[in-house]
Order: structure tokens, then sequence, then C-alpha cells
């Protein structure tokens, strides 16, 4: 029963709240480096608001997923220019960018030294610059982790900067920015968002809170992720996936992932492929492995129940068995459209690499089962 849970410093959730970013930034200090997408556009009304607080402004556009290159301009720039606060708005990719700017801004020293896998996983140990998350997809819950996940192209590695002081000062979930998404978007993000809560909920580093963020969560995406891509001006659905993603970041902060981030991780190293969409491709692959090894291996396990609850939030029906789960997600994946791995490019023969990754990810060490290599093997080679 022990356990650590730590989040944002403050959350503030729902309809019209983005109004309340600027006051909240500029309290925060006066010279603010904004971080955007790859349409800045979008931010446009941030940017007017903080100048009509009377803050100097300077707005970095993010553009894919952040590598160490991108997150190094960033850091420069801000540094350059005397950054005293910094607000990200955007999706996952521009909350990381912006948490890694954050840490590296007041921890000198060589970026590699302080990242996980491919560098010495060195602490950082001064908090770092205060900063505000907008995030404007459903997906990654990035605005509650104390992770940035940063692409390292040179070693074909997806890594993370991790630290309690990564967190942010202030968390800004405004459905309505979610609105505009187009629908493959809110697919592969809202399957990000589901696979983070499944996996948060079946860890073996669970507790009582990520349990009720989980159950209240999953049953939310369950019903409203299919609207939302339906239907994206639906604002019931909208609002449902702004706090089922919410409350996956929390969970996977406090409880850990497994194997469906395991390999996802390491496959983002190696293709530039949308992170959700590979989630959401490996999901139901993994659960169905999960689950049969679990049976074999362990089958008065108590994540094997855990799989029979999850089979059974996320179908409706009282008497679905575990395996229902990997049914039901196999349908969304399907009803979604969401490509297969090889689309992006992977091969049959790059598998043992990526398995070789994966096994060392972080992810691994909360997947309720030990995989073997020829289970992963199988699962990466069904999904491709």
């Amino acid at each position: 029963m022990d356990f650590e849970f730590a989040t944002a410093g403050r959350i503030l959730f729902g309809f019209g709240t983005a109004a309340r970013i600027a006051p909240e930034a500029a309290a925060l200090g006066d010279r603010l480096f904004v971080v955007t997408g790859t349409t800045p556009g979008r931010a446009a009304f941030l940017v007017e608001a903080l100048a009509l607080q009377g803050c100097a402004v300077n707005a970095f556009a993010v553009r894919g997923e952040p590598t160490l290159e991108t997150v190094g301009s960033a850091l420069e720039e801000a540094r350059a220019w005397g950054a005293e606060a910094l607000v990200a708005i955007g999706g996952g990719a521009v909350i990381d960018t912006a948490k890694a700017v954050s840490g590296w801004f007041t921890n000198p020293g060589d970026p590699l030294d302080f990242l996980e896998g491919i560098g010495k996983g060195k602490p950082l140990e001064r908090p770092g610059l205060p900063w505000v998350a907008v995030p404007t997809t459903a997906g990654s819950g990035a605005e509650a982790t104390r992770n940035a996940v940063i692409r390292v192209p040179a070693r074909r590695a997806k890594v993370s900067l991790r630290s309690p002081h990564l967190l942010p000062r202030l968390a800004v979930v405004d459905p309505g920015l979610t609105l505009e998404l187009p629908p493959a978007v809110t697919a592969a993000t809202g399957m990000d968002a589901l696979a983070q809560l499944l996996e948060a909920f079946v860890s073996r580093r669970a507790n009582p809170l990520t349990d009720a963020l989980c159950r209240e969560g999953i049953p939310r995406a369950a019903r409203a992720l299919p609207v939302a891509v339906a239907d994206g001006a639906d604002r019931r659905a909208r609002e449902a996936m702004a706090l089922a993603s919410l409350f996956g970041g929390i969970a996977l902060a406090n409880a850990g992932l497994g194997a469906v981030h395991g390999l996802a991780g390491p496959f983002g190293g190696m293709a530039a492929a949308p992170h959700g969409a590979v989630c959401g491709r490996l999901l139901p692959a993994v659960t169905a492995a999960n689950v049969a090894a679990l049976r074999a291996r362990d089958p008065k396990s108590r994540a094997l129940e855990r799989y029979g609850e999850l089979a059974r939030m996320l179908t409706g029906r009282p008497e679905a068995a575990p395996e229902d789960a990997a049914c039901w997600l196999a349908e969304r994946v399907r009803e979604f459209g969401l490509p297969r791995l090889s689309a992006y490019g992977a091969s049959p023969d790059q598998v043992p690499e990526l398995i070789t990754a994966a096994r060392r990810a972080s992810s691994m060490r909360g997947n309720p089962v030990e995989l073997t290599p020829e289970e992963l093997s199988a699962i990466v080679h069904q999904s491709l």
C-alpha cells in the first residue's frame, strides 16, 4: 500500500477556462516564452491576451514530435531572450518541449546526461522555470505528467527526461480547445488516453488513488471517444475525453504504464510516427497477449481480475470476460481506421531491434506480467 502521488500544482478544468490563462501566466513573470504547435495561429488569442496583461511574449513553434535538436533550439532562444516563465499551448509534443525547456533552463549541463536510457539519468537538482500547460488535444495527459518524451534520431531512440520538478505550476484544461480537432487526430489521441488509463489500471504500481481515476476515466473514454470521432462538435463527448486524458496523465505519472508504451517509445525512436496512433494500434494485441500470459502463468492473479473489470467497463456488459477487452479495443481500431505500423515504414526485419530496445524501456516494468521476447515479437507482427 506504500505509494507516492504528485500532480500539477493547480488544475483548472472546464469550458471557458482558457480565458483565465493570461492573468494566471502573467502572475509568473513579465517575459513569457510561449511554446505552440504547427499552427501558431491557434494560440493567437492567448498571445493577444498576454499582451493586454502587459507581458512581453516570444513564441516558438514545435513542428512534429520534439527532438533533442528542437528542444535545444527552444532552450537557447528562451535563455537568450531572458524568459521568466513558459506557457505551452498545444498537444503532447508542445507540452513536452516546454517541460524539457523548463527543466534544462535552470539545470545547466549536457542535456544528454539527464536523459534516461541513452544518458546518465542524472536528476534535475533545481526546480524548473515556472510554466503553464494548456492542452489542445485529449490524449497525452502531458499537462499532469512529470516526464518529457524526446526523440534522439542520431541514437534511433525516444527517451524521457523525468523529474517531479517538471510538473507545471498550473494546468488549464479547456475542452473547447479540442472542438476543431479532425477525426483522425481525435481518434489517435483518444486511443492514447485510453491506453494510458488501461495500463495504469493494470500496472504493478497501481494504487487506490490511481485506481479511482482510472475507474472514472475508462468508462467515460469508452463511451465518449466514438462520439467525438463521429461528431467533433459534441461538447459532452469533448468534455469527457478532456477529463479522461487528464485522469490518464495523473494516473500514469503515479502508477506507470506497460508494454504498449514500452513498445511505442522505442518504435517512435526508429520511425517518425504519431505516438497516439502507434499506441492505439498496439493496444489490442498487447491486451490479448497479457490476458493470455496471465491465464497460462498466473490464472488467480489480481491482474487477471483487473482485466475482467476493464472488459466490463469497456463493453458495458456485466458478463464480459477478460478476453473481451481486447476484442472491444480491436473493434475501435478498425472503426477509427488506425494505420498499421508498416504505414510508418516498419518492416519485419526491424522487429528484433525493437524488441531488444522495448525490453529495456522503463514502461515495461509496470506491465502486469513479464512478456517473453517471443510474445512481444508476436504483438509487433500482429500490428505491422
